[in-house]
């Protein structure tokens, strides 16, 4: 048993934020369907490195647990395979921009005429309203626009992208919740509803302790002037061999035990100060101290003290790490060819209903023929299509 077992969703989406949220249903036992254009490959689909059959790690990963169909929806005919199928589904998941689906008449109102218990997401950059709502963007524009740019880096460098796509896998968490609010809706309603989520919206969201003193006190957040952002010493300094220790004791025990492992207690009574020169000081001090000794000399000295350091370590090295080793987050799925990809699990663990990994993103069209056939298209009806470029079998 899985927890979403039974549930189908009809998955239109492609790229990264709502193919990530898709996963997570998929993981957790709902059956997931994409629905991929026959002209227009899903980029993550080209995305390299490829395995001997030429499939992306990226889409391996992204679209693993999915199956695939490819119907051209510019066409009558793939319009009448999507509200067939609609009639058997419980969720549609979609990534255009607002209106291209109801301009091919398989919007909200359109397919919710055919199954009133659909619910219906719909992930954008910018949403369904507003005067960005048709504006083009990526994971970089929504978080400027969202105001977080502004405070990353360093006063003297400015603002830096970030290296994880924050928007795009914060919009696609959020479309999940929200996915899965309307099935608990509609299992005391028995009514469908759309779900709008803007990735600008949930950037924005995520200044949980920024918001409030800004809001409140017009505080505002500035490269290396908040206790989290590299304004105080909670920030990462620099061994003796060129590697990094992050250093996060914010409270008084931890701080203790850390300026007592550096040899620096004088530094204990400053910590609390967040005046300039005090935390100029503190910070020099430390980055003083730290680069005296490498890497591994500090990760041994640290090993039994609770003081909130950790090292920094390269991807390679996390995946090594026996913390994210004892909680399984590596998994070995299979793939189309037979062998394994190693991919990063879900995050959430259930006592009852363990997430299941049955197989890697499969080659596009997959699925196409066996999904029609069971949904009482004809062998010439796809033989014909097929012909005409309408289907990929």
């Amino acid at each position: 048993m899985s927890a979403l077992k039974g549930l189908k969703v009809l998955d239109f989406s492609g790229l990264l934020p709502a193919p990530f949220g898709t996963r997570i249903l998929a993981d957790m036992g709902a059956s997931v369907l994409r629905v991929e254009a026959p002209t227009r490959p899903d980029m993550i689909r080209v995305m390299p490195p490829f395995d001997e059959q030429g499939l992306s790690a990226a889409h391996g990963s992204l679209n693993r647990n999915k199956s695939s169909i490819v119907v051209d929806l510019k066409t009558p005919e793939g319009i009448e395979i999507i509200k067939k199928l609609v009639e058997e589904y419980d969720i549609v998941v979609e990534q255009f921009r607002p209106s291209v689906m109801s301009r091919l008449g398989i919007g909200y109102e359109q397919l919710k005429a055919i199954n009133p218990r659909l619910i219906y997401c719909a992930v954008t950059g910018y949403g369904q309203q507003g005067a960005y709502k048709n504006r083009a963007g990526h994971d970089l524009n929504y978080l400027a626009i969202a105001g977080i740019l502004d405070y990353t880096g360093r006063k003297a460098s400015g603002p830096v992208p970030l290296p994880i796509q924050a928007a795009d896998i914060t919009g696609g968490l959020y479309a999940v919740t929200g996915i899965l609010a309307a099935v608990i809706h509609r299992q005391n309603t028995g009514e469908g509803q759309f779900v709008d989520i803007s990735l600008t919206d949930a950037a924005f969201s995520l200044q949980a302790l920024t918001a409030p003193p800004a809001l409140m006190a017009n505080h505002q957040p500035k490269p290396e002037t908040d206790t989290l952002n590299g304004g105080t010493f909670y920030d990462c300094y620099q061994t003796a061999d060129g590697r990094y220790l992050s250093v996060g004791g914010l409270e008084p025990q931890f701080f203790m035990a850390f300026a007592n492992a550096i040899g620096r207690t004088d530094l204990i009574p400053l910590s609390i100060r967040h005046d300039d020169e005090a935390v100029s000081f503190v910070k020099a001090a430390i980055r003083e101290a730290i680069i005296q000794k490498t890497f591994n000399e500090w990760i041994t000295i640290f090993a039994s003290i609770e003081a909130c350091v950790e090292p920094v370590l390269s991807f390679a090295e996390a995946c090594e790490h026996p913390q994210l080793l004892s909680r399984q987050m590596l998994v070995d799925v299979p793939t189309p060819n037979g062998k394994t990809q190693r991919q990063i699990a879900t995050p959430i663990v259930f006592s009852a209903t363990p997430n299941q990994y049955h197989l890697s993103g499969t080659a596009l069209g997959a699925d196409t023929k066996n999904v029609l056939l069971a949904h009482n298209f004809s062998e010439e009806q796809l033989k014909e299509w097929e012909k005409r470029g309408i289907i990929i079998m």
